[in-house]
């Protein structure tokens, strides 16, 4: 399966294969959802999972701007453990179509994500993570290209970039009036 990463969740977590010796080369890199409660971003999962990058991937963290607009070869998402999982195994070297792209909102840009509704999501897009708190979220999910998002302010497309077409954004649709006859 291939991603392009269009965006990264807030929070960060990494481990270590022996023991945790910032020393060491990190065993894994996790990335999932998270929220700002007392000034401080946290995890409150509506929805649990993550994404994560093994050792053997060059990424870093602290370096994520590099990594916008580059497509992944990554294993199929699974649950385990009760939690969304995908595994980005390599970067490509050079960019191809992807099946999926990995989009981050937040409630603040985009709008509230309803989850109660059938008609939240178009078929096909993967709900990775959401955290919530009060009026917050912040959701990562996995979209086809040209799958649609719908929230409490409208139904945004996701449409590819015309110099980058392996990769795009999310764009809020202006419903056409009818014309008065």
């Amino acid at each position: 399966m291939l991603v392009t990463v269009t965006g990264f969740g807030s929070v960060w977590r990494r481990w270590f294969d022996n023991g945790d010796d910032p020393k060491r080369r990190p065993g894994a890199y996790f990335n999932t959802t998270g929220v700002k409660v007392r000034g401080t971003i946290h995890t409150r999962s509506k929805v649990v999972g993550h994404i994560w990058f093994s050792g053997t991937v060059a990424f870093d963290p602290d370096r994520t701007l590099g990594t916008l607009a580059s497509v992944f070869e990554c294993a199929e998402p699974c649950v385990r453990e009760g939690q969304n999982k995908v595994l980005f195994k390599r970067m490509l070297s050079a960019p191809q179509q992807p099946d999926y792209l990995l989009v981050v909102v937040k409630a603040a840009d985009i709008g509230h994500i309803d989850l109660s509704s059938r008609f939240w999501r178009s078929d096909g897009t993967l709900l990775v993570s959401l955290s919530e708190s009060r009026d917050q979220q912040e959701a990562m999910l996995l979209m086809p290209p040209g799958s649609w998002l719908r929230t409490d302010r409208g139904m945004y497309k996701l449409r590819p970039f015309v110099a980058w077409p392996w990769s795009g954004r999310l764009h809020l649709e202006i419903p056409r009036r009818c014309l008065p006859v």
